[in-house]
């Protein structure tokens, strides 16, 4: 199973270095320390996690009002396996994405709960709102 430094887990959950460590100390997320001393996540702990402070809305920042990039880097959530198609959940900071592709595709991949995936989307038309 993959394990995310402190660092690596607050890029995933779209805070501070710092905001992540107090979490940590707080119990709030379960670490475990390396030989060298460095504390890790496991990444099934911190694919619950993330959904938790998603769902929460404790993350630092203000949700920004330009148009997000194409390219989300995450921490997978779920994976759903049928006979020829998947569905596979990303955790990007604040936002959810669910992608349909085929087992055939999550297998090759690898993908699994806990691991580090970038999901990219590609569209023709976005429509973008001010909230």
């Amino acid at each position: 199973m993959q394990s995310y430094t402190i660092g690596q887990a607050a890029r995933l959950l779209g805070v501070s270095p710092d905001t992540a460590r107090r979490w940590a100390d707080a119990g709030r997320v379960a670490t475990h320390r390396e030989e060298s001393g460095r504390r890790l996540i496991d990444g099934r702990d911190l694919a619950a996690f993330s959904v938790e402070v998603a769902q929460s809305g404790t993350g630092e920042d203000d949700p920004s009002y330009t148009s997000a990039r194409n390219a989300f880097p995450g921490i997978v959530t779920a994976v759903k396996l049928g006979d020829v198609a998947a569905q596979v959940e990303i955790q990007a900071g604040p936002h959810r994405l669910v992608s349909l592709l085929t087992r055939e595709a999550v297998e090759e991949l690898g993908l699994e709960v806990g691991m580090e995936a970038t999901a990219r989307v590609k569209s023709t038309s976005v429509h973008i709102d001010r909230t």
